[in-house]
């Protein structure tokens, strides 16, 4: 218990507690900085934090899964270096003040469950559970898609990762049973129930992300370029959101094979999106799972995220019982991927990834039956 550890730490009971889940994208990948659609779920594996209010303006700070602390004054949050994982907390307290948010001194402790550099998106989940924390012990009132943009202006202009919004709305307002419908462009939602007895299993690969930063940059670069392309050739379009498959094809010579290959995978991956959003809502897990397979090779082939790792994970996933889906989710080249499985398959399945993917690679694969969880400012 996050307030047991607090007690251990700081000596006395904390005043309030939170938490974040992690996520996990279903379908919808890499179209978040895109403007297009995406289908995360929260899972029900979380950021705790807890804490007393101070006299004065300093925070003390306490990673449990790191033991490690630090200390930083309100009056002037600058990021550190040294203790960079402090600086999720430090970026979204900061923005809070600029803000007119009127914060405190605090003592805090947070820890969780997310395995880190997996693609389940832990950093998202702990400026959340910051949003969550300081909303609890601060008494701050403020719309939670709001939250969710200082969160994400948090880790893009703070942390320095130019990430989507997609992380943080998940673990913010993501509903149990559900997963979130969401448009990157203008934020608007709905919570797309999971229908019939599944669960999300999350097989990790134990390959840490090392390349994903550069790579996610190379890759946000491409976009653009694609994007300026298609204008040059008198297609008005702001984002590939606004590209079709037409589109595409016509200007296939003046995009080039690379621009032309990363332009298709963010194009048909928002329509799988909106086919998976249709088969959810219809009860067709069976489509939806088939959309998870060509959403994973277009990932493989035409946005070269994936890694030998996933799709190791991915083709041993095919030949389970039970298995309805499965693909690489996260930024890539390593972390995790998702399977949608029936419920009484699971721990099979579970057993039978472990076993297979030792054989294959001798790895160890870390396997998480999960399910779809709340967000931390859901109401």
């Amino acid at each position: 218990m996050i307030e047991e550890s607090f007690e251990r730490i700081y000596g006395s009971k904390p005043e309030v507690a939170a938490r974040a889940p992690g996520r996990v994208n279903l379908i919808g990948e890499h179209t978040d900085y895109n403007d297009g659609f995406v289908l995360p779920a929260a899972i029900d594996r979380a950021i705790r934090m807890a804490g007393r209010r101070r006299a004065d303006r300093t925070v003390r700070l306490h990673a449990l899964d790191l033991s490690d602390s630090v200390e930083f004054g309100l009056d002037s949050v600058q990021r550190d270096e040294r203790h960079s994982w402090s600086n999720y907390f430090r970026g979204v307290s900061n923005l809070l003040l600029a803000n007119g948010f009127k914060l405190t001194g605090a003592d805090v402790v947070f820890g969780g469950d997310i395995p880190r550099e997996a693609g389940l998106s832990s950093s998202a989940a702990v400026e959340v559970a910051t949003l969550a924390f300081w909303r609890k012990l601060a008494g701050l009132d403020f719309d939670p898609v709001y939250g969710v943009k200082l969160a994400r202006r948090a880790e893009n202009e703070f942390v320095g990762m130019p990430c989507g919004v997609m992380d943080q709305f998940a673990s913010a307002l993501s509903r149990e049973g559900h997963a979130l419908f969401l448009d990157c462009r203008d934020l608007s939602f709905r919570h797309v129930p999971l229908k019939g007895d599944v669960k999300i299993v999350v097989s990790n690969s134990g390959v840490k992300r090392a390349l994903t930063q550069s790579e996610y940059e190379i890759r946000l670069k491409q976009c653009r370029q694609a994007v300026a392309q298609l204008g040059a050739t008198g297609l008005a379009v702001k984002s590939l959101r606004e590209v079709d498959l037409d589109d595409l094809e016509v200007a296939r010579e003046a995009l080039g094979g690379l621009l032309f290959r990363r332009a298709r995978h963010v194009v048909s991956e928002n329509q799988r999106v909106l086919e998976a959003v249709e088969a959810l809502e219809g009860g067709d897990l069976e489509r939806f799972g088939q959309l998870m397979y060509a959403s994973h090779e277009s990932l493989r082939d035409d946005y070269e995220v994936s890694s030998r790792e996933l799709d190791t994970l991915v083709e041993l996933a095919r030949r389970q019982p039970g298995v309805l889906g499965a693909r690489m989710t996260g930024a890539g080249f390593g972390g995790c991927t998702v399977n949608l499985v029936h419920a009484e398959a699971a721990e099979d399945f579970a057993r039978a990834i472990r076993a297979g993917y030792k054989e294959r690679l001798g790895l160890d694969a870390e396997i998480y039956v999960c399910q779809a969880s709340n967000g931390a400012l859901t109401a």
